[in-house]
């Protein structure tokens, strides 16, 4: 999968000696497995005047960062829309791939631990400030998967959270996790999920490879959904959630998400008998915005 980066690019909560928002460029490695420490993690941050935000600046820090880094990214995420256009082409000046999504979960658990143990102790810092995680997303109509891809049957399923750290040694195709400590997940959590089983497992699997993850979420109203947000604002039907059974097992679902921090899990099997996974995704509904 390479090394993949998450990056902020935005004011912060500190003024300059002119009386402006002080920038930065924050950096953080996706850890991509459960068992990498987070303090492993490669980060890099670094100021910027606001007289001086533009691509240019941006692709400087980048290459400084890469300088530093123990390999260079494979791909850049981040989740601020309203930079898309600086942060693409900064990127793109160096050949590297940038994407709009919101899987940045060690950012923000960064960015949230900044706010609280690095800004305040910097001069000029503006306290009450909005924090620097905000960002509006528009929900869109979402979209069926395409009939290539379709899954046969699903389920919801839970499971506890020590059974993730061992993740790293399942027979999976297709996957992505992080450490449950960036969430604040005890051992004994319980993390829920929903597996969906596909005679076209691993096709299925690798065609949401390519997307970018979001999370999960029932979504309630006339036609009760179980949505998968990938990307920007993308949506797509995962399943028609018909019936109080099946509607109550999805209340208990988002009820068991919000207990674990918005931890939950995405899994692609070829049947419910099979001893290995097409696709495992450790994901988190983040507080963006």
């Amino acid at each position: 999968m390479g090394t993949i980066w998450e990056l902020d690019f935005y004011s912060r909560p500190i003024l300059d000696e002119n009386g402006k928002k002080l920038w930065e460029v924050a950096i953080c490695e996706s850890p991509l497995t459960t068992g990498r420490s987070p303090d492993s993690l490669f980060r890099y941050a670094q100021y910027c005047p606001s007289t001086t935000v533009n691509s240019v600046w941006l692709s400087e820090a980048l290459t400084k960062a890469m300088a530093e880094a123990p390999a260079p990214p494979t791909k850049v995420r981040f989740f601020r829309r309203q930079m898309n256009n600086m942060i693409t082409k900064a990127c793109k000046d160096l050949g590297l791939d940038a994407k709009l999504g919101r899987r940045t979960v060690a950012l923000n658990h960064w960015l949230n631990d900044r706010m609280a143990n690095v800004y305040p102790h910097e001069p000029n810092y503006q306290e009450g400030a909005a924090t620097t995680a905000t960002v509006r997303y528009q929900a869109q109509n979402p979209k069926r998967l395409p009939d290539a891809v379709q899954g046969q049957k699903w389920a919801f399923v839970n499971l506890e959270a020590s059974a993730l750290a061992d993740m790293d040694e399942w027979d999976i195709g297709f996957e992505e996790g992080f450490p449950l400590e960036l969430a604040g997940v005890e051992p004994d959590a319980v993390i829920p999920g929903a597996i969906v089983f596909s005679s076209r497992a691993l096709p299925l699997a690798g065609w949401m490879s390519g997307l970018e993850l979001g999370f999960l979420k029932f979504s309630v109203g006339s036609r009760p959904r179980l949505l998968l947000e990938t990307g920007a604002d993308e949506s797509w039907i995962l399943a028609d959630l018909v019936g109080t059974q099946t509607q109550r097992e999805a209340k208990d679902f988002e009820e068991k998400k919000e207990n674990a921090n918005g931890v939950h899990f995405l899994a692609v099997q070829s049947d419910p008998n099979a001893q290995s996974f097409a696709g495992f995704w450790l994901l988190q509904e983040l507080n963006l915005g």
